[in-house]
């Protein structure tokens, strides 16, 4: 079989494969584009890569298509809910005359030969790989179809990854707490000196050092009504967190919540008053899931859209109006399991920086909450 690859369909092809196999980039479906190709990864420092091979002749037409990239872009960014969005632009058909114009957080190059992309300052400063990446040479019939191959094959990878941690599986953390949250209460109801004896107090603590409390009021709960709320909010996003990060995180953004959720409620919590509940470390789990949608937010576009965040907003309004409430163990929750879920990452992915930073932040928090509360 003879298969003759022209220049244009050799440079696409090779770009293409850098960006998918290289530099984890993944297809976008736009709807009603020609001769575009659209590429994404929401953890480069260039979000998008547009590959453009309609021909622009003059710089009129140049402007127009810079409008439209603008348009796509934004379009995007809106619906990933990105704070900045950046794009390398690549024009692979140009007339001479046009002249590529300094754009906001577009990057456009001109590339006529494969060469002209590889030795890009532009290219080389984002993509230091690209140094080292063959692709020079012109692919022959049987290359062609090997680049192909492993495009898909990078693609199927990246499918199944998705899949594992999207798929259903048996949340057994979770269930662990719901027994264990159900059985410390019916102890409650027999012994209800354990109430006060092991609920958070800020003197108790800092005090008389009974750092204990802090850990173990996320077990305590004052009626019936209090642990009937947790624990069905706790059956609903327990199994969210524990398919998304796996039991072992799952349990560590859990526990680690609740204890920033009860050292804000020390913070503004008054000798007299004690604090009991799993919602610290429930809101925790909320911030975790906000983290992981925020960051999947290409994959999770519906679920962005879903009413979770409302509902977060919501109940925290809730907590101002209603007396008794811990509102700051909520906010406390909701901020640690972000930060937490930060510091520990997901999965494979996730940036080595982002968990760094997440690490630095909840220990600087931690560490303030402690001297703020120490100061009181």
């Amino acid at each position: 079989m003879n298969v003759k690859i022209n220049d244009k369909d050799d440079v696409i092809l090779k770009i293409l494969h850098y960006f998918i196999t290289e530099e984890d980039y993944k297809p976008v479906i736009i709807n009603g584009l020609e001769n575009e190709i659209w590429l994404e990864n929401m953890q480069k420092d260039l979000k998008l890569i547009r590959i453009n091979t309609n021909y622009i002749h003059n710089e009129e037409q140049y402007k127009n298509d810079i409008y439209k990239a603008q348009s796509i872009m934004k379009s995007i960014k809106k619906s990933t809910f990105s704070f900045r969005m950046t794009m390398l632009n690549l024009l692979l058909d140009t007339g001479e005359s046009v002249e590529v114009l300094d754009t906001k957080n577009i990057e456009t190059i001109k590339v006529e030969k494969i060469s002209d992309f590889k030795k890009n300052k532009v290219v080389n400063e984002f993509f230091p790989k690209v140094k080292d990446a063959i692709l020079t040479k012109k692919a022959d019939a049987l290359e062609f179809f090997k680049l192909t191959e492993d495009m898909n094959e990078k693609t199927i990878k990246n499918e199944k990854k998705l899949e594992k941690i999207f798929s259903p599986k048996k949340p057994v953390i979770t269930y662990l707490l719901l027994v264990l949250n159900i059985l410390v209460f019916l102890y409650e109801m027999l012994n209800g000196d354990i109430t006060y004896d092991f609920a958070n107090n800020y003197e108790r603590v800092f005090t008389y050092h009974e750092y204990y409390r802090l850990f173990t009021s996320l077990f305590l709960h004052a009626d019936i009504l209090h642990i009937a709320c947790n624990m069905y909010s706790l059956y609903i996003l327990g199994p969210i967190v524990e398919r998304y990060y796996g039991r072992t995180k799952f349990l560590i953004i859990y526990i680690l919540s609740g204890l920033i959720g009860n050292l804000f409620s020390c913070l503004f919590m008054t000798n007299i008053t004690f604090s009991l509940g799993a919602s610290g470390a429930l809101f925790g789990l909320l911030g975790s899931i906000m983290y992981f949608t925020y960051y999947y937010r290409a994959t999770l576009q519906g679920l962005l859209r879903s009413p979770l965040i409302p509902s977060v907003l919501a109940n925290l309004a809730i907590g101002f109006m209603i007396p008794g409430i811990d509102v700051s163990a909520h906010i406390g929750g909701l901020v640690g399991g972000f930060l937490v879920t930060m510091a520990i990452g997901i999965g494979d992915k996730g940036r080595k920086q982002d968990r760094i930073n997440g690490f630095i932040v909840s220990v600087i928090l931690v560490i303030a909450l402690i001297y703020l509360i120490l100061m009181k």
